[in-house]
């Protein structure tokens, strides 16, 4: 994401074709004619300052330092909101979130600058493998689904955007300690034990330091799918450079930091409520008022890696998505329902032979 697309062409030294950055091998390589070039390499003290979290509070305020800033180019799709960097010479394109038709929208945008990604460790093919593995194992998905893994299955490498917050927290709360006891009711046939739960008031103090809460700053995808694909392994984030972006293409983030903070906060709130449980301890809790302070707030933009493919069945799109780290496969599936229908009806053939040999083995 720099200031123009032209930044992330590296041509050939032998050939003069582009280069594209090899998952898993941390080089740029030449398809025709193998040339390739390894990703220079970062000092110590440049990773460092790259990899340093930015005061939120003062990025809120717009105070930011003028090279945590960039000015980009990016297409918008009016379908699903998506905003996807493409080549100067590309003027529509096919959205890779939707797979609606986009036009390349000349405008500027300025943004905060990513300061670091994960680059991509699963190639195309290792990528394609793990959705057709996933994809057979959907029950009820129509025929033609598995056609497209079969004989199309393409993907996009895509860099989508994250904000990763830290934050320092102290959290006062009330609630109640609920500890189980057993009493003996009734009598005769009809005597009988029964848990109760004896209630006593309960407060306190949390405190918990987050690192790296993880924010998606886009809403293309579903965020619980998204989610899914979680844990990613952030030790091993790089500084950014546009090497790393090379024949692959970067979402702008359109959840901005403040918003993002909020939805981080939530992550935050279940953390801190489990926290809270653990104090109360018993065998049950309830939480009454919970008061958090927040200190220390920083945050990091960050690119993260998906390969994902974009399905289109009756008028709909359908989205499948593999980390482009781990490999872990999450996505959205059409039913067939002449597959659930059968399913029902074979199920009933089943259900009523299984009574008339029942009913037979009773003479």
């Amino acid at each position: 994401m720099t200031d123009s697309a032209t930044d992330h062409r590296f041509p050939c030294g032998q050939c003069g074709a582009s280069l594209r950055f090899t998952p898993g091998q941390g080089r740029l390589t030449c398809a025709y004619c193998g040339y390739a070039q390894d990703v220079p390499e970062v000092s110590d003290h440049a990773r460092a300052k790259a990899l340093a979290t930015l005061d939120l509070h003062a990025a809120l305020e717009e105070r930011l330092a003028p090279e945590a800033m960039e000015e980009t180019r990016v297409s918008h799709c009016d379908t699903c909101g998506a905003e996807v960097q493409f080549d100067p010479n590309i003027h529509s394109a096919e959205c890779p979130f939707c797979a609606s038709p986009v036009v390349a929208d000349t405008g500027a945008h300025r943004h905060i600058k990513p300061q670091a990604l994960l680059p991509f460790k699963l190639g195309q093919s290792e990528a394609q493998g793990k959705m057709r593995d996933w994809l057979k194992g959907l029950w009820f998905a129509p025929n033609g689904l598995a056609k497209y893994a079969r004989d199309t299955g393409k993907l996009n490498g895509l860099y989508l955007p994250y904000w990763a917050f830290d934050a320092d927290t102290q959290t006062r709360y009330t609630g109640q300690r609920g500890t189980h006891y057993y009493v003996t009711v009734g009598s005769g046939k009809n005597k009988r034990t029964e848990r109760r739960t004896r209630w006593t008031p309960a407060s306190g103090r949390v405190a918990r330091a987050f690192t790296d809460v993880l924010v998606v700053a886009s809403d293309s995808l579903p965020r619980k799918n998204l989610r899914a694909l979680e844990p990613w392994t952030l030790s091993e984030l790089t500084p950014y450079t546009a090497d790393y972006l090379s024949g692959f293409r970067a979402e702008g983030y359109t959840v901005d930091l403040g918003p993002g903070y909020e939805i981080g906060k939530e992550r935050m709130a279940d953390v801190i409520r489990a926290d809270i449980r653990r104090d109360i301890g018993g065998d049950e809790q309830r939480i009454g008022s919970v008061a958090t302070d927040y200190d220390e707030e920083r945050f990091k933009h960050i690119l993260l890696p998906i390969w994902m493919a974009a399905y289109r069945y009756k008028g709909k799109s359908y989205r499948f998505i593999v980390n482009g780290q781990s490999g872990r496969v999450q996505g959205e599936r059409p039913y067939s329902a002449w597959k659930i229908a059968f399913a029902v009806t074979l199920g009933l053939v089943f259900a009523a032979t299984a009574f008339y040999v029942a009913e037979m083995g009773g003479f």
